[in-house]
């Protein structure tokens, strides 16, 4: 755990990481089985990372690398099982929409970390990084696309595919800016910060229900298109 930094640095990721649990929690129909998973997914994050398990880049291949299979696998299944698009075809995608709000204390705790050195710029919205946007426009789009009902199936597909860009970017900055061995970016400065706790939850659960939830609301938009078709 990172001890110097400022205490609103850990409330701002609290108001990312909590949210984004509950809004998937609130899109699943209140399904306990999904709330408990995360928990214990998270959890045990928590405790690899309090023990320095991810921050350690010096083993072949390095640990953190191990974080991404169990959340990447599950999603996986959960689009290539009969059961799994059951429950994907249930989810509420109003709730998936404004789950999105997320990621503007997510950039913001982003933006902090960049300030103490423990990310580097371009991984900011004041350098490569512009997925604030996402989060920015999402309580327009929940507002208007699913309270209002004045957007097109067209319209909430194109919002969730160019969002969907926007996570793959800041993805793939993250990785090529972390101490890994295809490291390529930000030298200088690198990606360390997502390496610890409660930060490495930032990789582990919020960037893997963000981009479950879009892939969940693309599937649904385009089963709805078919049937207006």
């Amino acid at each position: 755990m990172i001890t110097e930094l400022p205490l609103y640095v850990y409330i701002g990721f609290g108001l990312a990481t909590f949210p984004t649990v509950f809004f998937l929690f609130l899109a699943s129909n209140k399904n306990i089985r999904a709330l408990v998973l995360i928990i214990v997914l998270g959890t045990i994050q928590a405790i690899l990372a309090f023990q320095g398990y991810f921050a350690d880049t010096t083993t072949e291949p390095p640990s953190f690398i191990f974080l991404f299979p169990p959340v990447f696998i599950l999603i996986i299944l959960l689009f290539v099982t009969k059961n799994g698009k059951a429950f994907i075809d249930q989810l509420d995608l109003k709730y998936l929409t404004i789950l999105h709000v997320v990621r503007i204390p997510v950039e913001l705790t982003l933006y902090w970390l960049f300030l103490d050195q423990y990310v580097p710029e371009l991984m900011t919205f004041s350098g490569w990084n512009f997925d604030i946007l996402a989060g920015i426009t999402a309580p327009f789009i929940f507002y208007l696309g699913y309270l209002k009902k004045k957007l097109t199936i067209r319209i909430l597909l194109a919002w969730n595919i160019i969002c969907l860009g926007l996570l793959f970017t800041i993805i793939a900055l993250a990785l090529l800016s972390a101490p890994l061995p295809f490291q390529t970016l930000a030298f200088d400065q690198p990606n360390i910060g997502v390496l610890y706790f409660p930060f490495i939850w930032l990789p582990g659960i919020i960037v893997p229900v963000v981009l479950f939830s879009h892939l969940a609301s693309i599937r649904q938009l385009i089963r709805q298109r078919k049937r207006i078709e």
